[in-house]
């Protein structure tokens, strides 16, 4: 069964920084579509960052140019570094797979990142 697990996330000042990591297990990694979401108390999930096999990317218009998704598909690994950090950064991330195939969809159990001003 396709599992993943994030790590990396804490509590920082504004201005600093956090790398997220997911690693995913049960699931030919190096084809699926990979994503970071989140979600803060009160609002919906959010798409942060996608990148699919090829390496391209896309961001949500409140983390371009502080943000940057990247994978390693010989560690079953993707990344999101985190840059100049906002308390309205503050959130659960949450990592998910789209599978290439089966086009489900797979969540990790999230990631607090609390951003203080």
């Amino acid at each position: 069964q396709v599992q993943l697990v994030e790590s990396g996330g804490g509590l920082v000042q504004a201005g600093g920084s956090l790398r997220l990591s997911c690693a995913a297990s049960g699931v030919f990694f190096g084809t699926n579509l990979m994503a970071w979401y989140r979600q803060a108390p009160g609002k919906q999930r959010e798409l942060v960052a996608t990148i699919a096999r090829g390496g391209s990317t896309i961001y949500a218009d409140s983390v371009k140019g502080r943000f940057t998704i990247s994978r390693d598909n010989a560690r079953n690994t993707i990344y999101l570094q985190m840059n100049s950090l906002k308390p309205e950064d503050s959130a659960v991330y949450y990592c998910n797979l789209r599978h290439a195939v089966t086009l489900n969809d797979y969540w990790g159990q999230g990631t607090q990142v609390t951003v203080s001003s």
